[in-house]
């Protein structure tokens, strides 16, 4: 027999620490169990850990990942099954053998061997945050100890789908204009280094001389041929500056309030983050997670860093026992709606309705913002791709025209 020490929750949420002898760590748990003890963490006593080796082997092994769509399918289908009253084990052998998903069906295995070892399910896939996040995790975990995981697995996949509609949008909204313009970058490139050489050599061998529009055009090819290549590797060095500077803590602030202020970025940004923190708000405290642990994993996931301050400051109202609006009120980024429905459910006990009526709201501005955009987008773009061709055809054909006229 082994001495193990354990740490734990009762039924009531208070935290007890002790230690107690098993054969092993499974026994243990299950012995934690019988005494009504949620086992968070188990280990054997005196046991020491392995010092760190470096594996050459795992180098250049990334974390699996799964799409959103295939996590939402598996998360249905999940809490399908435990509603029908088949055990987590059995259901997770038959979602793996049936998903589609191969870095998804190595991880079921994974997580079904360590559950069938005595761990909870929130344990279990705690280990994989590239695929099960924070939000996924404190949801099982909170859905096992209520006793009500068919539930949570539910109203975890209606969010994965809300937010991988809402995600797909915004990415459909910012990638049309950076597309057109990376389109018109080439056909731009492809005029002055290979099709303006070549309307240079004619008009050489005519002997004329060039209008000005010509003359600039063929001087800006010169130009740009001698240093295409320092200015393409300009952009990609500051785009590689730009992405550093993002992942500091005061670059992403400084990134993204210019972002928020933007004229027409701005407003979507906004509005798909405040959507993002009412569904995610919503849905843990509907699902029984405690406001503080919700706001912390909120500011996690908005996906922006000036709602996520915001959120940050709430969080720190709350601990300090003011009203969660207050701090809100005074982000100039939050709209007042939000502001005074949140209030209104903080007041009534409704909070988690009122955050679901909000990111519904929000999830249809967003749409509506995304149509918008896009039909401002899309006649600028052709304008201006337009613009710079015609400029070109224009500057190239004048010579052609004149060379005609004193034929003529």
């Amino acid at each position: 027999m082994s001495v193990f020490i354990y740490q734990g929750k009762t039924s009531q949420g208070r935290v007890v620490r002790g230690q107690l002898e098993a054969s092993s760590e499974m026994e243990a748990r299950v012995k934690l169990r019988a005494q009504r003890i949620i086992p968070v963490k188990v280990s054997e006593k005196g046991q020491k850990k392995e010092a760190a080796q470096f594996d050459f082997n795992n180098l250049f092994k990334t974390e699996p990942t799964v799409k959103g769509k295939d996590l939402q399918v598996f998360t249905r289908q999940f809490a399908t099954l435990i509603n029908s009253g088949i055990p987590i084990v059995q259901s997770l052998d038959i979602l793996g053998t049936q998903t589609q998903s191969p870095s998804l069906k190595k991880v079921l295995i994974k997580v079904k061997a360590s559950v069938e070892s005595g761990k909870r399910l929130g344990d279990s896939i705690d280990g994989w945050p590239r695929i099960f996040d924070r939000l996924y995790v404190s949801l099982v975990k909170a859905g096992e100890e209520g006793g009500v995981l068919d539930v949570i697995l539910n109203r975890l996949a209606v969010y994965i789908e809300k937010a991988g509609k809402l995600k797909s949008k915004i990415v459909g909204a910012m990638w049309y204009p950076a597309g057109v313009l990376f389109v018109a970058g080439l056909v731009v490139s492809g005029l002055l280094i290979f099709v303006i050489p070549k309307f240079e050599t004619i008009f050489a061998n005519a002997g004329q001389k060039l209008p000005g529009l010509t003359q600039l055009l063929i001087d800006i090819s010169h130009s740009f041929q001698k240093v295409a290549l320092l200015f393409f590797g300009s952009i990609a060095v500051i785009v590689f500056l730009v992405r550093k500077y993002y992942g500091t803590p005061s670059g992403r602030l400084n990134i993204d309030m210019i972002l928020i202020q933007t004229p027409l970025f701005g407003p979507l940004i906004q509005k798909s983050s405040v959507a993002r923190f009412s569904r995610t708000m919503a849905t843990m405290l509907s699902s029984g997670v405690a406001i503080m642990d919700s706001l912390e994993i909120c500011a996690n996931v908005v996906g922006n860093a000036v709602v996520e301050r915001a959120i940050r400051k709430a969080k720190v109202a709350i601990s300090e026992g003011k009203s969660i609006t207050q701090p809100l009120a005074a982000e100039p980024f939050i709209p007042s709606m939000v502001v005074q429905m949140i209030g209104v459910g903080e007041t009534t006990g409704t909070l988690d309705t009122m955050l679901g009526k909000i990111a519904d709201f929000y999830e249809e501005e967003v749409e509506a913002a995304v149509g918008a955009l896009t039909s401002i987008m899309e006649p600028l773009m052709m304008v201006f791709l337009g613009s710079i061709i015609a400029v070109v055809v224009v500057g190239m054909y004048l010579p052609i025209f004149n060379l005609a006229g004193t034929i003529k």
